[in-house]
């Protein structure tokens, strides 16, 4: 797909980890009426086989029926973003009576408009990174019980990731309260650009400059495969559910 001066180039991945189920939803959706504008949404689900399933799915249900009514030359894609979130954390909360635990799911979400602005929104720990070349420019900030402790300068970033409640969400969809969710514009993407939406079954073994070399060096099939496969190997057989997505913006030759 070429637009504004590159070309995107995408491409999802998926896997079980070292889990029974799977209980994370990835999907790259093409807008059906409007070329060069697309979404890209992770949900990792939480709460029993099947209310973690039920969760995940929901949200990319969703996703799919807001993103299909979306018109970009005259609606907000924050508000899109913003409705995304609430529709799936009712429903969420609608099929917890038969669930066999409280369904939840987080959302990584970011919507590429033809003009080159990007939005993107999330809710919980599945991230969104933004590269230009190997160098980070942004990333979201988890909802996380381990990321108020680094806010408060208690623990480091790489403390984090070892600490032993680092699976401790403030919030996310399908909670009792409201979820939180953060909005982020890029204004206008570049060729050189790479956005990257993963759940914490892949950020959880990267750093971020081990992120970039990876997206910066490989396609983003390639890119895509790797960081599934390293996180793999890393877990040493203790690994979750995994999901990814990856849109590499290429200058046209």
């Amino acid at each position: 797909m070429a637009t504004n001066g590159y070309r995107l180039h995408a491409s999802t991945g998926i896997h079980k980890g070292d889990r029974n189920y799977q209980q994370d939803q990835v999907a790259l959706l093409k807008h059906p009426r409007v070329n060069g504008c697309i979404l890209g949404v992770v949900a990792d689900g939480m709460g029993g086989r099947s209310g973690g399933r039920k969760a995940s799915d929901q949200v990319m249900m969703t996703a799919k029926q807001v993103f299909e009514r979306y018109d970009p030359a005259t609606e907000d894609a924050d508000a899109l973003l913003q409705q995304i979130v609430d529709e799936a954390h009712l429903v969420i909360k609608l099929t917890a009576i038969s669930a066999e635990q409280e369904p939840h799911s987080t959302l990584a979400a970011f919507l590429i408009n033809p003009g080159g602005d990007c939005h993107w929104a999330h809710s919980g720990d599945s991230r969104i990174y933004h590269f230009n070349g190997s160098s980070l420019v942004q990333r979201t900030i988890d909802h996380s019980y381990v990321q108020t402790l680094v806010n408060r300068g208690e623990i480091t970033e790489e403390q984090a990731t070892v600490h032993p409640q680092s699976n401790i969400l403030m919030g996310c969809l399908g909670s009792e309260s409201e979820p939180p969710v953060e909005h982020h514009l890029i204004p206008q993407l570049r060729a050189g650009d790479t956005l990257m939406a993963c759940s914490d079954g892949v950020w959880h073994y990267f750093s971020n400059a081990e992120i970039g070399s990876v997206l910066a060096t490989l396609s983003a099939r390639e890119a895509c495969e790797f960081l599934i496969d390293k996180a793999r190997a890393r877990a040493r057989g203790r690994g979750d559910n995994l999901s990814i997505v990856v849109v590499k913006l290429e200058r046209l030759e």
